[in-house]
């Protein structure tokens, strides 16, 4: 037998191949199993998500108090002013582009080239695929996983649905404030349809830090938001 074919039928190899197929089976279920969570989300809303768990097991971890907050509620039940501010805030070619903002990635990587910090170019179907089903690690390899996910959304979702669920998931405030409806009701004591233009400016402006930025202190960003929805035809 040569050194090939003794090295190929070798414990060792034999073990490591088991293992790189059960990987690929698990990676393949997993991916399979986001798939069908996001066909039946067209019609039933996620009773939470991985980052709820994450923020819930770090919690745990601490042993602190943690006080979940999230209501549900249509698109129609949230300020258009909201709705507005958030994509002008986080994504101004939400309803142009098919899951990735190329224009914005160039940027990006434009600067980066110039010597600058690398700044994250995520659209929001980027960020509702990382809040459903990944976690909040800044790292490649959850970059690499959201890419798919992603694809999927905008394939298997309405734009209006993918901002709906978007705006009921993302976390706004620390301590378990997720969705427009929470963070309405705990920054400004109102429903989600009743925030004004300023409001809403204000509270889009803390979602990149929603653990560290509140509302009140979001001057400078809110009126950026704000000229930006005027530039936007808002």
């Amino acid at each position: 037998m040569s050194d090939t074919a003794a090295a190929t039928s070798s414990p060792l190899v034999r073990w490591l191949g088991r293992v790189a197929r059960l990987a690929v089976w698990v990676i393949a279920g997993y991916f399979l199993a986001c798939t069908l969570l996001i066909a039946s989300y067209r019609v039933v809303d996620p009773p939470f998500t991985t980052v709820h768990v994450e923020r819930w097991v770090e919690s745990w971890s601490r042993d602190s108090d943690y006080d979940y907050r999230r209501t549900v509620v249509s698109l129609a039940a949230i300020s258009d002013q909201l709705e507005r501010a958030v994509v002008a805030s986080e994504d101004a070619r939400f309803y142009q582009h098919h899951g990735f903002d190329w224009v914005e990635i160039g940027k990006a990587r434009e600067e980066a080239a110039r010597g600058g910090r690398l700044r994250g170019a995520s659209t929001i179907s980027q960020q509702l695929a990382k809040n459903l089903f990944l976690t909040t690690d800044r790292s490649w390899l959850r970059k690499v996983a959201e890419v798919p996910l992603t694809v999927v959304l905008e394939l298997l979702l309405p734009k209006e649905r993918i901002l709906e669920l978007y705006l009921n998931c993302i976390e706004w405030g620390p301590d378990g404030v997720f969705g427009a409806e929470a963070a309405a009701q705990t920054h400004y004591g109102l429903a989600a349809a009743e925030l004004s233009r300023n409001q809403a400016a204000r509270l889009a402006a803390i979602v990149p830090a929603p653990r560290t930025r509140q509302p009140h202190a979001a001057d400078r960003t809110a009126q950026r938001i704000l000229r930006r929805m005027w530039q936007l035809g808002y």
